[in-house]
């Protein structure tokens, strides 16, 4: 074990070993009360959830359900007909998360997938501290301070708790650290082994999420070539055992993905890019020197018009912190670790503005280095902003070797009384840099409460033969609680409509829900206009078709404040009351006339 100060032992003291486990034990729980910190809301009340972000959640509850089946044989990893009756949802292509929801299933079966998704979510930040903290003091720093600070920050910093609001899947990164360990363990003679346990957590980080995997192996290329060139005299001794190992390690993988990659490529719903929309997703210049909306010195204002929404704020580090990371980067220039992760940095940064370099909201006129890669196929699925979160374990990375750094040069410093002024005005940077965008406990709401309908399994009875429900309003985005509630069954419950990405039209661009029928065009007029239309006999022969399309067993409207405006609509559309079935209102379409 490695001791962090030259001071001799004395007899009384502790053991070197008790200490430095003393230390990791402090370190750990300094990252579970953060974690705990930032989602305490949704432990203290168990029926609320994130404010900011609802649809995730639910969509994730639901995968958590999904996920559960599989682990007990009763569902498709792949594929699901769930929702989005009757085409179902290429899972591949919606962040299915088998990595986390298949060990999570104990949990999920007897607690339910809301208390997964709480777990999720507080693991994947603890995981992620506690596993950046073991790298960077076990094999890239072997300092202990400067590893708990680093790896407090690449879980912990503003685009992480931003990413919190409801995407538990981006700030789960634990894999992040272990995978750049084991690709430089490659350099070792020991390739096949090496090879075949990096080849293993990329299959891990493949069902986890699959963009932190791509733009991780991007920086870690960047990085190897910049590093590599700086320092090309050792490259040459260790080029071999690299790529042999490199491509042990992509056989392993490719083995275990080659068929999951395939259906989320050409599978059944797959799609050929995101929404138009989101592929515009930059990150705006002003946002890299503003505080995000959940840190601690930061609000609505600051961040207003720099984000697309709450869990895209990912590129808000502050300028103190931006002006720190330069003072690192400068000051270890000699460093061919340093300088290769600035470079990551700044092509990330620049990835991360988009097709349309903007200064708050308008155009700068700088050239884009995203307007001509978003059309390339596999970089038209990534959402452009999100490359600013992987700035942020390279922030993390500089920070723990500006803090190692400095811990060599007081140790070097003779008179302690200039030592401990060293040591002051390092901290004192670090506390400017940092105190200003420590993370704010994330906003939480009360859930709508799940109907008796689905939870005494009412359901079951008009799902037979593979029948599906519509919820009215119909779930998507902006509804999203009839997709928690099918999660509550395990997925069980089939919906027509949903939230997720299928392809829509001739140039299969993914879309948010499915196309609309008649029946879609019908509610979105009653919502918006709060009336119920003048219906043709034309009209009500859509609306059977679209039951018919949807195989659809019961229409159901749970109890809402518009529930009679809805009942009304429906009415008019159906020809037919509903029937009250236990708390809420339905039709039976076998029961439905003629």
């Amino acid at each position: 074990m490695i001791r962090e100060t030259s001071a001799p032992l004395v007899a009384h003291r502790q053991p070197l070993w008790k200490r430095a486990r003393a230390r990791d034990l402090a370190a750990v729980a300094s990252y579970v009360l953060a974690a705990f910190w930032v989602t305490y809301r949704i432990w203290l009340h168990p029926t609320w959830g994130l404010a900011a972000n609802r649809a995730d959640q639910a969509f994730f509850e639901w995968m958590l359900g999904h996920g559960a089946l599989v682990a007990t044989g009763q569902a498709s990893p792949f594929v699901s007909g769930q929702m989005n009756a009757p085409l179902g949802i290429n899972l591949m292509a919606n962040t299915s998360v088998l990595g986390i929801s298949i060990p999570l299933t104990p949990v999920t079966l007897l607690f339910g997938p809301h208390a997964a998704f709480n777990v999720f979510l507080t693991g994947g930040l603890i995981l992620t501290a506690v596993s950046w903290y073991l790298v960077l003091s076990r094999y890239l720093l072997h300092r202990r301070l400067a590893a708990w600070i680093g790896a407090g920050f690449c879980a912990f910093a503003p685009g992480m708790i931003s990413q919190a609001n409801g995407h538990p899947n981006l700030v789960s990164q634990f894999l992040v650290p272990v995978l750049i360990w084991r690709t430089l363990e490659l350099r070792k003679a020991r390739f096949v082994v090496n090879g075949v346990l990096l080849g293993l957590v990329i299959i891990w980080q493949a069902f986890i999420n699959l963009e932190i995997l791509f733009m991780t192996a991007v920086g870690l290329v960047i990085f190897l070539i910049v590093a590599g060139a700086v320092r090309w005299r050792e490259t040459r001794a260790t080029w071999r055992p690299f790529l042999f190992g490199g491509l042990v390690a992509g056989g392993v993988a490719l083995a275990a993905l080659w068929y999951p990659i395939a259906i989320l490529l050409n599978g059944p719903q797959s799609y050929s890019g995101l929404p138009l929309e989101v592929r515009d997703y930059g990150a705006d210049l002003a946002a890299y020197v503003a505080l995000s909306r959940e840190s601690l010195l930061g609000s609505m204002a600051t961040a207003r018009d720099l984000a697309q929404n709450a869990a895209e704020e990912n590129s808000f580090f502050g300028w103190p912190l931006l002006a720190l990371t330069l003072v690192v980067v400068v000051a270890l220039r000699r460093s061919a670790a340093a300088i290769g992760l600035f470079v990551v940095g700044v092509v990330f940064a620049y990835l991360s503005l988009g097709p349309v370099v903007r200064l708050h909201g308008e155009p700068t006129g700088i050239p884009s280095m995203w307007a001509s890669l978003h059309e390339v196929p596999v970089l038209s699925s990534a959402v452009p902003t999100r490359w600013a979160l992987a700035v942020t374990p390279v922030v993390g990375l500089l920070l723990a070797m500006g803090v190692a750094a400095a811990q060599r040069h007081a140790e070097t410093i003779t008179a302690p009384a200039r030592a401990n002024a060293f040591r002051a005005v390092a901290a004192a940077a670090l506390l400017v840099a940092l105190v200003p965008i420590a993370p704010t406990a994330l906003p939480a709401t009360k859930l709508t409460n799940t109907p008796d309908f689905v939870t005494d399994g009412t359901w079951a009875r008009y799902t037979a033969g593979g029948r599906s429900i519509v919820f009215v309003p119909m779930p998507n985005s902006g509804i999203n609680d009839p997709i928690r509630w099918s999660g509550a069954t395990l997925t069980r419950m089939p919906l027509a409509g949903g939230y997720f990405l299928a392809p829509v039209g001739p140039d299969r661009i993914a879309s948010f829900t499915s196309e609309f029928r008649p029946t879609n065009y019908f509610l979105r007029y009653v919502a918006r206009s709060k009336k119920v239309p003048a219906l043709s006999p034309e009209s009500r022969a859509n609306a059977r078709g679209d039951l018919a399309y949807w195989n659809a067993g019961a229409v159901v409207i749970p109890q809402r404040r518009d529930t009679e405006l809805w009942k009304k609509a429906l009415t008019s559309l159906y020809g037919a009351p509903p029937e009250r079935v236990g708390d809420v209102w339905l039709w039976d379409v076998a029961k439905l006339p003629g």
